[in-house]
């Protein structure tokens, strides 16, 4: 009895030369409020060793700040009868609102694609279209478009080469949050590698939510939708009433 229990607990403890990831974030929470502008997250750390590293290749890291995701229609438009219409639309299950991938160095020299299918941390493995394929023809065009668009926009980004690595030990990387973020939780991954394997990872969190007047507005619209309505119809009578007095006033 007293055998087995020892081995259970042998197998429990951490390997001789295990690698693991100690990480922090300057900030785990951003507020958006109505001057708010984007943000920069700092993601720091050390990797723990209770041996000296491991024979092999070098080591690397990975961080992924993924947002929240949600359902995307994806149209592409065609030229009928001399006019420029939608002709054709998928519907892409699930794709995140925001996506950023830093390394140490190019993906496809530090990454297998069987760790990548596994841990999914490529923008293209992020995206879910499980049904995609019957919705319309050439379904990749459409996946690629949405890459396209979201990074010129600025929401998709790949940071290769943006991962300080010190002596095998001391890591960061600077993330830039744009202006146009969704509310929600930002899921912030982090991965160590060595010979294009995941040899550790961790996850951590960042709470996005707007506050003061973003925050009243947001709920209003959500909450009471008749009266922002009617509110936004006001507001839009007043500045045209101020723009027409103000014009008077010029010309006089």
């Amino acid at each position: 009895m007293i055998r087995w229990m020892l081995i259970l607990l042998a197998l429990a403890l951490p390997a001789a030369g295990q690698e693991q990831i100690v990480a922090g974030m300057s900030q785990n929470r951003v507020s958006i409020t109505a001057d708010f502008d984007g943000s920069e997250i700092l993601i720091y750390g050390a990797v723990k060793r209770d041996a000296p590293p491991p024979e092999g290749g070098p080591l690397e890291v990975i961080v992924t700040v993924e947002g929240p995701a949600t359902p995307v229609a994806v149209r592409r438009k065609g030229r009928v009868a001399g006019i420029w219409v939608n002709n054709a639309s998928v519907l892409v299950d699930s794709a995140p609102s925001f996506y950023a991938v830093a390394t140490t160095g190019p993906l496809n020299h530090i990454l297998s694609d069987t760790d990548n299918l596994r841990y999914g941390i490529t923008i293209e493995r992020v995206i879910r279209a499980i049904g995609i394929s019957g919705e319309a023809d050439k379904a990749g065009e459409f996946i690629l478009a949405l890459l396209r668009v979201r990074t010129n926009e600025g929401r998709y980004r790949i940071l290769e080469g943006k991962v300080e690595l010190t002596e095998d030990t001391l890591f960061r990387s600077d993330v830039v949050l744009p202006a146009n973020l969704t509310e929600g939780e930002y899921k912030v991954r982090l991965f160590l590698l060595r010979d294009k394997r995941v040899i550790a990872s961790q996850e951590r969190v960042i709470g996005v939510r707007k506050e003061g007047l973003e925050r009243f507005i947001f709920n209003l619209a959500q909450e009471q939708p008749l009266i922002y309505g009617l509110l936004s119809l006001v507001l839009a009578a007043l500045a045209g009433w101020g723009a027409s007095a103000a014009f008077r006033l010029i010309r006089v």
